[in-house]
């Protein structure tokens, strides 16, 4: 029996008395392999029952209520951070075709307008899309997908109107700037354009929302005749759509988690149907893009960890591109991760990364020397700081001699530099301005944790230059460790809050994580993924023993994945931190993995393994935050939800703070705030997701004791 809007909690909420909410137990008996789980609070995966939503409701407002006293704390958090950033600005335009593309921001508005320029950044403005219209009576707005024809008549964009990621494609015709009939729903990242530019490459979602299906449309078509190009039945498997830069080929992307498969489609043939390149093999993955330079034999360029755990570089003809046909072009290296490759007509690039930083690495192609497997003239590109990040900027001319990118530090703000590959010479084109900052007042530096392997892990540090390390400290640690994602170092306006007020911000690159290279990534997933667990111990207790901070004055951080290391974290060692906030945190690992119906839960059996398996089933409860919360003190925990989340369902973090409410034994704060109409990414709008960002931190400071403490430093 469901359990009703009226009788979800046990004791009354009201913030008289700041009683929390106390979810109903409605035991349910799970049985797996001979072991029982209780899930008492099974029954918050009802989306539609009115006590589901009431019972989230009233956790936001207790939350409120047991915030109200830092209000005025969190109004002056958002003034400072919304007076860092410059309201009305401009991105740097991109040269494409004969136009200038760029968006810009408006003070006082939440979205981005999309514009561009007809033969010079100096000519007259064309609003493309108005985003600010677009959101006009709408909670929530994200763009997931623009992109402009290539004779540059028509957008084609999509939309997702209550972070659930699922898009509607519209086309609007920027001559007239009227929009087209045509309309395509449940659609997904990726869209591109056939080089006739009247068709349209996307694909739609399966009930789990999987990209699944690859279609094609033609304009004024009725979307019920789109053909469908490719269908991938193996829940495994999402499919990914992209665009070489040379324009010559659309490839459909096949990846689980550890296994790929690329079909090739002529981007010139209105009528072609997809080449597959290499037939999937478990375990190898790899990625492929198209080269062709003048009268040269055109090849297709792949990247792959092919008998290569850090990948390497290969080149196949494009009429026979299958694997026994490959031929190496840039070696593996035990000491190199190769990260990406994004080829020009005369270089390719290739984003490179070793002893946990980020290179970039340029290839010259003007001689065949290359393309016979001699590794010939190339360099990396020099960097201004010891530890730093660099990122694709937008680089859409294939033709082009300079690279766009993008970098950033700790202590640098957002930056782009053009840089000439052949000459060497780097441009800045932009820095982020951020008001009232000054970088000289913070220092940054990288020291390495033991983890109880004796592995050494890297933690990147930021501080105000005259911090005492007295051990005094407030500290925020901030982790993540799945899906080989790198958490690089990086320069945020919104933190300089925590800085001026004495914080030591930290980054642990821990096991899970792709900052080493690839065995870093293996060796924190399946029957190795405590390892991310112990490892961001290990950087608490360096950061600690180093006199940083202390355990009281300690809080961590994470989302999504890197929620789930909360929550294991907190159950380990609750003693070593003051605080945790775990946004959207994937933190019910069993009930979710053995769900094949969520979104995800297939394909990430690859990463987690596959609870059906009695050996993964096992060493998954063992770290499972839900399944291992105890009865006894935790530190205090801000929890957020998105009601709309495809990704972590919102009753993850639901069930586990109504479990820790009756089960711990502390008095310690315990919070869920849910986004009732957003998803993953919480709030959409610029100014709102700044309300939240001052939630979080009003929390961190009242955990820390550290309220009081403004102006502490001489960056403001």
């Amino acid at each position: 029996m469901s359990v009703k809007a009226d009788e979800y909690v046990a004791m009354p909420q009201t913030t008289a008395n700041f009683a929390p909410p106390v979810a109903q137990v409605q035991p349910v008996t799970h049985r797996n392999h001979g072991d029982e789980r209780v899930d008492n609070y099974h029954w918050l995966r009802e989306r539609d029952n009115p006590a589901v939503l009431a019972y989230l409701e009233a956790e936001n407002n207790y939350t409120e209520a047991m915030l109200a006293h830092t209000e005025a704390l969190q109004e002056t958090l958002y003034d400072e951070m919304k007076s860092r950033i410059q309201e009305t600005d401009e991105s740097v335009p991109v040269a494409h075709g004969d136009y200038f593309y760029y968006y810009r921001e408006e003070k006082g508005k939440q979205y981005r307008i999309y514009c561009r320029k007809k033969g010079s950044p100096d000519a007259e403005e064309q609003v493309l899309i108005d985003l600010n219209l677009e959101a006009e009576g709408r909670d929530y707005l994200r763009m997931g997908n623009f992109s402009v024809s290539p004779d540059h008549s028509l957008l084609a964009f999509a939309l997702d109107t209550d972070g659930s990621e699922t898009y509607a494609i519209q086309v609007k015709d920027l001559t007239t700037g009227d929009l087209l009939p045509d309309r395509i729903e449940n659609t997904y990242y990726g869209l591109e354009w056939g080089n006739d530019n009247r068709t349209l490459y996307y694909t739609t979602l399966d009930p789990a929302l999987r990209p699944y299906k690859l279609h094609r449309h033609r304009l004024g078509d009725a979307t019920s005749d789109d053909e469908v190009l490719y269908h991938e039945a193996d829940e495994r498997f999402f499919l990914r759509l992209y665009k070489a830069k040379s324009e010559r080929y659309i490839f459909c992307a096949l990846g689980s988690a550890v296994t790929s498969e690329v079909h090739a489609i002529d981007a010139d043939d209105i009528d072609g149907q997809p080449i597959m390149v290499q037939p999937r093999v478990q375990d190898m993955e790899y990625f492929v893009t198209h080269h062709r330079s003048g009268t040269r034999e055109e090849r297709f360029l792949i990247l792959t960890n092919w008998d290569a755990d850090n990948f390497r570089v290969m080149a196949a003809p494009v009429d026979a591109p299958a694997r026994e046909n490959w031929q190496e072009l840039i070696p593996h290296s035990p000491e190199v991760m190769l990260d990406h490759i994004e080829p020009f007509q005369d270089f390719l690039v290739v984003w490179e990364r070793e002893n946990g930083l980020t290179h970039i690495r340029i290839q010259d192609l003007h001689t065949e020397a290359f393309f016979s497997g001699e590794d010939s003239s190339f360099h990396r590109v020099e960097q201004v700081e010891p530890v730093y990040t660099v990122s694709h900027g937008q680089n859409p001319e294939f033709n082009s001699q300079v690279l766009r990118y993008r970098y950033t530090s700790l202590v640098s703000p957002p930056t782009i530099f053009d840089y000439e590959m052949k000459d060497r010479v780097r441009t800045l084109r932009k820095q982020d301005e951020v008001k009232g900052y000054d970088p000289a007042a913070y220092t940054t530096e990288r020291i390495w944790a033991s983890a109880v392997d004796g592995v050494r892990v890297p933690v990147s540090l930021v501080y105000p230059a005259e911090l005492e390390r007295d051990g005094q400290n407030p500290c925020l640690l901030i982790g993540y460790g799945s899906y080989g994602m790198s958490y690089d170092p990086h320069f945020s306006s919104n933190l300089v809050s925590l800085l001026q007020r004495g914080f030591v911000v930290a980054y642990a690159h821990i096991r899970g994580g792709g900052e080493m290279g690839r065995h870093w990534k293996e060796d924190g997933k399946y029957l190795k993924k405590r390892n991310t667990f112990t490892d961001f111990i290990a950087c608490a207790e360096a950061i600690i023993d180093s006199s940083y901070t202390s355990p009281g004055r300690l809080v961590i951080s994470g989302r999504s994945a890197g929620g789930l290391l909360m929550g294991a974290v907190a159950n380990m060692r609750p003693d070593l931190f003051a605080g945790v906030v775990a946004g959207v945190p994937f933190v019910d690992v069993v009930n979710t993995m053995l769900d094949a119906s969520i979104p995800l839960t297939v394909i990430e059996w690859e990463e987690w393994g596959n609870p059906a398996d009695p050996e993964y089933y096992r060493y998954m409860k063992s770290y499972s935050p839900y399944d291992n919360v105890e009865a006894k003190d935790y530190p205090a925990i801000l929890a957020t939800a998105g009601l709309n989340d495809p990704r972590v369902q919102y009753w993850e973090p639901a069930k586990w703070v109504a479990k820790l409410r009756v089960d711990k034994t502390d008095d310690n704060p315990l919070l869920l705030k849910t986004e009732m109409g957003a998803g993953h990414f919480s709030k959409s709008g610029r100014y709102d997701y700044l309300e939240e960002v001052a939630l979080e931190y009003a929390f961190i400071l009242d955990t820390t004791d550290s309220a009081s403490l403004s102006d502490w430093s001489s960056g403001r």
